[in-house]
């Protein structure tokens, strides 16, 4: 899930787990296991769009997986690199990377239905004193909440190496619909994904008007290999003048799409 924007510990995986790029290959590196973002079957919205470029390109499609979760980044060096990483945060400098190909944020997540917090736009309002939220360990949403002092009622939600990130935010959002929490923080694919699929209507509001604390909004672009400014500027065009398809694809996965200035683009997930 938030692996794609905060990594945790850096480390190049082994070269022998990816192809040699040939002419007609687009080797990519993605997860197998972590919906809604990729997995082995192509049903993720990043093997959706790794799909589209390699169409533009002319190429066909060669997978290199790598556990997101595992902390690990993989290699993009040399002949054996992979020709593309999907979904990392711009500017982390783990990678070279590409200009973003969409902005999302955090966001809060709660029943439609609460009449004690609708319209609740930011961790500052009032209404949310005293209520139950859950919230990931180790996220710059968590350190917004210890700002706003909301930690004391937060139900803490803590992933492993061998554990699911996607398996826990499914089970925040099923507290959320039973009202055993009162709200929830998640990424924004990941809540808009899993929110849309719960059992009752859930309201989702991008953290874009914080005051406090980190950033809560990133652009998402895909790791390049290094010192090819060509290759670079080629994946850059593709994903240009195929930003209106890459934000269809978003959409479907009901992922919460912002512009620059933390706006709603159109077709937005949410309310």
């Amino acid at each position: 899930m938030v692996a794609a924007v905060l990594v945790a510990a850096v480390a190049f995986c082994a070269s022998s787990a990816y192809s040699v790029r040939a002419a007609s290959s687009l080797s990519v590196c993605a997860d197998p296991d972590n919906m809604p973002f990729s997995n082995k079957e192509g049903d993720g919205f990043e093997n959706k769009i790794a799909g589209l470029i390699a169409e533009r390109l002319g190429d066909e499609l060669d997978y290199g997986w790598f556990g997101d979760k595992t902390g690990f980044v993989p290699n993009t060096k040399g002949k054996e690199g992979c020709d593309l990483v999907m979904g990392y945060a711009q500017g982390t400098g783990l990678i070279e990377d590409t200009n973003p190909y969409y902005y999302t944020s955090y966001v809060l997540i709660y029943r439609e239905n609460d009449a004690d917090i609708e319209d609740v736009e930011s961790l500052a309002d009032p209404r949310l004193k005293q209520k139950r939220i859950g919230i990931f360990a180790r996220t710059p949403p968590a350190s917004m909440l210890a700002m706003q002092g909301l930690v004391s009622n937060a139900k803490v939600f803590e992933t492993f190496v061998a554990s699911s990130m996607s398996k826990s935010a499914e089970a925040m959002i099923a507290e959320i619909a039973s009202g055993e929490l009162d709200a929830g923080i998640l990424w924004g694919p990941v809540g808009g994904y899993y929110a849309q699929r719960a059992s009752l209507p859930l309201s989702l509001v991008p953290l874009v008007k914080e005051v406090a604390g980190p950033s809560a909004i990133y652009g998402i672009t895909l790791g390049v290999r290094p010192d090819e400014p060509q290759w670079k500027y080629k994946i850059n065009k593709v994903l240009a003048e195929n930003q209106r398809d890459i934000n269809e694809i978003l959409q479907g996965y009901n992922v919460p799409l912002l512009n620059q200035d933390g706006e709603l683009i159109a077709g937005e997930a949410g309310r």
